[in-house]
């Protein structure tokens, strides 16, 4: 874990509402010069606290209407059968993401697809044929009430 001061997480703050922030921009915003600014960002990127800097895609604007949660169990738990579930989770594009859970249920994955059809197909021709899958649940979300959200980042532990 990386010790993280108030300015670490301002910087980290800005970039998650903007990523695509410039330095100067950034380093205004936090109250410092830029270099000492881009030296910080350099340093949570390589201390692996920004893992990455990507767009925000509108899935209604690429026609990926339909999302769907679907909860996995499965009949065996040994390595290599986790190790295969996880391979053929991570190939599958329309499963955006894929969490492993502790409980009734082994998995909780998230689809998006353009119809119920192609969701149907999916589940048909992909997730039924994944080995050792006892069972597939499937709840359909008809809107999102809070899209995916910054980090709450808490008080700093450090100091600056």
């Amino acid at each position: 874990m990386v010790d993280l001061d108030r300015i670490d997480r301002l910087i980290l703050s800005e970039l998650q509402q903007d990523g695509r922030l410039s330095n100067q921009e950034l380093a205004d915003r936090v109250g410092l010069s830029p270099s000492p600014c881009l030296r910080r960002v350099r340093r949570l990127e390589q201390a692996g606290v920004i893992e990455g800097y990507r767009a925000v895609v509108s899935a209604k604007a690429v026609d990926l209407t339909i999302t769907a949660f679907v909860r996995l169990r499965l009949a065996s738990h040994e390595g290599a059968t986790v190790d295969a579930v996880e391979e053929r989770l991570r190939a599958l594009p329309h499963i955006v993401e894929a969490h492993l859970l502790a409980g009734d249920w082994d998995y909780l994955v998230r689809i998006v697809t353009p119809s119920f059809e192609e969701y149907e197909r999916l589940l048909r021709e992909h997730l039924r044929a994944i080995p050792s899958l006892s069972s597939i649940d499937t709840t359909f979300a008809f809107g999102v009430t809070k899209p995916v959200s910054p980090l709450p980042l808490g008080p700093a532990s450090g100091h600056a």
